[in-house]
């Protein structure tokens, strides 16, 4: 059994216990439909785009140079003096090695991208979370899931659903 199961298992048993000792107060929200209607997350999502599109055209001209070079040594390597040949090799390769480098500068699980994503969304994940807290203290919720997330909801009623009203708070503001 993985960890997350495990953990998700006890969390639901302590979940459940509370509710015996006392009537708890359960509700759910979907982040993903919230992030959705938020201005401010689609103006983010639209410069992350913007960049992702940029860096995929940068590469993809360091892939059309790397293989025009390569065209042009495979066509000519047989006419190719020995150190010509080692120095096309070797020129190759730097250019094979520049565009993992650049792939993994922009796109890497640190790159830039991730980074950006971190810079642009965790504003909006802030406000997000402070309204969830506002709607579940003002509403007296004891546990608020989020059902668009990799937590385990097996059924949620959709009188529990906290979804509206946490847009309605942000929109106030």
């Amino acid at each position: 059994m993985k960890l997350h199961t495990m953990c998700l298992i006890a969390a639901l048993g302590v979940v459940s216990m509370s509710a015996l000792n006392a009537q708890s107060k359960i509700g759910f929200i979907n982040s993903e439909a919230i992030v959705q209607q938020l201005p401010e997350a689609q103006d983010a999502q639209k410069q992350l785009d913007a960049l992702t599109a940029e860096w995929q055209n940068d590469l993809k001209k360091m892939q059309d140079t790397l293989q025009q070079k390569f065209e042009d040594y495979d066509k000519r390597k047989l006419i190719m003096s020995d150190k010509r040949r080692a120095d096309m090799e070797k020129e190759l390769q730097q250019l094979d090695q520049q565009m993992v480098d650049y792939r993994t500068k922009r796109f890497g699980t640190n790159g830039d991208l991730f980074q950006k994503q971190n810079e642009l969304m965790k504003p909006v994940q802030d406000r997000i979370f402070k309204a969830v807290q506002d709607v579940a203290n003002e509403g007296g919720y004891d546990y608020v899931f989020d059902k668009s997330s990799s937590t385990l909801l097996m059924y949620a009623n959709d009188k529990n659903d906290l979804t509206a009203k946490v847009l309605a708070k942000l929109q106030q503001k």
